[in-house]
C-alpha cells in the first residue's frame, strides 16, 4: 500500500511538495433571509447547494493554489431545515487528492442567532478539478499530508467514494454505448 501522504509521479510530472489538510480548511456564513426561503420560512436546498458548491470550491483552490471547477456531487445529505432569520454556517475542507481532483467535504450548520444554538443540517462530498490557468487543462494537484486519525480516516472514506463514483461513472458510459 502506498504512503497516505505521498502519491507516485508520472513521467514527465514534476513532484510537488505536499499540504497539510489545514491549509485547505474554509469556513463561511451568512444570514438566511426570506427571499431565499420557502412558504414554510426554511432555507431552499437548491440554495443550499449553491452556498456547498462555493465553501467546497474555496477549500480546492485554497489547495490546489488554481481555478476549480466542479466535478461531481456525490452525496447530500438534509438533516434539519434552516429558517429564516437564522446564520448558516459551511466548513469545507481537501478530503484526498488524487491526480488532478480533489474530494472536499463539506458541514453545514444552523445558528440561532439569540440562542446560539447550533444543529447540524448537511453534508456533502465535492470532488473539484484543477486547472491551469495558462492552458485551461487540468493540472496536478499537490498531495496531503494527513496528520491526524480523523484526517486518514477522511482520507480512506473518500478513496472508498471514489470507487463507487467511477463504477457509476463506467456504468452509464457502458448503458450508452
Amino acid at each position: 500500500m502506498p504512503k497516505i501522504n505521498s502519491r507516485a509521479v508520472a513521467d514527465g510530472e514534476v513532484a510537488l511538495k505536499g499540504k497539510p489538510i489545514s491549509a485547505s480548511r474554509s469556513e463561511m456564513a451568512e444570514v438566511v433571509l426570506p427571499a431565499e426561503t420557502n412558504q414554510l420560512g426554511k432555507l431552499l436546498g437548491g440554495h443550499v447547494m449553491h452556498l456547498v458548491d462555493i465553501a467546497a470550491a474555496m477549500a480546492a483552490s485554497r489547495h490546489a493554489n488554481s481555478y476549480v471547477v466542479t466535478a461531481s456531487v456525490d452525496y447530500i445529505d438534509f438533516r434539519n431545515p434552516i429558517n429564516v432569520g437564522e446564520i448558516v454556517i459551511l466548513k469545507s475542507q481537501v478530503n484526498r487528492v488524487f491526480r488532478t481532483s480533489m474530494e472536499v467535504g463539506v458541514k453545514v450548520f444552523s445558528e440561532n442567532a439569540l440562542t446560539g444554538e447550533r444543529k447540524h443540517t448537511t453534508t456533502a462530498y465535492v470532488t473539484f478539478v484543477a486547472i491551469d490557468s495558462t492552458t485551461r487543462e487540468p493540472k496536478v494537484v499537490a498531495p496531503l499530508i494527513l496528520k491526524t486519525t480523523e484526517e486518514k480516516r477522511r482520507w480512506r472514506e473518500a478513496g472508498e467514494r471514489r470507487k463507487v463514483r467511477l463504477a457509476m461513472r463506467f456504468k452509464k458510459q457502458r448503458s450508452r454505448d
